[in-house]
């Protein structure tokens, strides 16, 4: 599992697994090699061999779409950890959650503790999570545009969740997405901004591109 960020107080590892390239991340504490992992895709078993070597705290489902669960059964069955789900998605799980959080709660391991973005939209139990200027962000948020959301009642709740609670983040904050590559607060602002000064249609939902809807 490559190392994608590496500092004082944390550590991002990040792995592409499964038939929908899911992106997963183990969350390390230097200090303590404690952590968490971050969503639970297909292929549990390269997830915890490539986690190799840290204790594993928890795990910590940022939304309930079937492809970051496929591997939620192995997971849990393997660790033993804590699960955690919004209580939004709480009934969609394999398995149940030990524990539920909601927007403002925190999840600590060793030195680190994360904060929870409650940013409903692409689902209803759709959670972020916080630490220093690093944003894992499910389906929350892409380069270039929202999560896919069914209906424009949805896509008006995953914008105002990302306007509201994402953007006025500081500009340097890297966001971390469930598919895909990085972003960034400064470039997603920028994007919203160019979204904002455009008209849109009503219906406006589906697979929606900043630049493009």
């Amino acid at each position: 599992m490559p190392v994608i960020y590496a500092g004082p107080d944390l550590e991002v590892r990040k792995a592409v697994l499964g038939p929908y390239a899911n992106n997963a991340f183990v969350l390390v504490c230097p200090r303590t090699q404690e952590s968490v992992l971050v969503d639970a895709p297909a292929d549990p078993d390269k997830f915890l061999a490539e986690a190799a070597g840290v204790t594993i705290r928890g795990i910590l489902i940022t939304h309930c779409h079937g492809d970051h669960l496929m591997g939620l059964q192995g997971l849990k069955a393997a660790t033993g950890v804590p699960l955690y789900v919004h209580p939004a998605g709480a009934a969609k799980l394999p398995v149940a959650p030990d524990r539920t959080y909601s927007h403002g709660d925190t999840v600590a391991f060793g030195d680190v503790t994360l904060r929870v973005i409650h940013a409903p939209g692409h689902t209803p139990e759709e959670v972020c999570l916080l630490y220093g200027r690093h944003l894992f962000v499910g389906d929350t948020l892409f380069p270039g545009g929202p999560g896919k959301t069914a209906t424009p009642e949805a896509f008006r709740q995953a914008y105002r969740s990302i306007k509201e609670r994402l953007l006025p983040l500081p500009p340097e904050t890297v966001v971390y997405p469930g598919h895909g590559d990085n972003t960034t607060i400064e470039k997603a602002r920028e994007e919203v901004r160019i979204f904002d000064s455009r008209a849109h249609r009503p219906d406006l939902c589906g697979d929606v591109l900043w630049l493009e809807g």
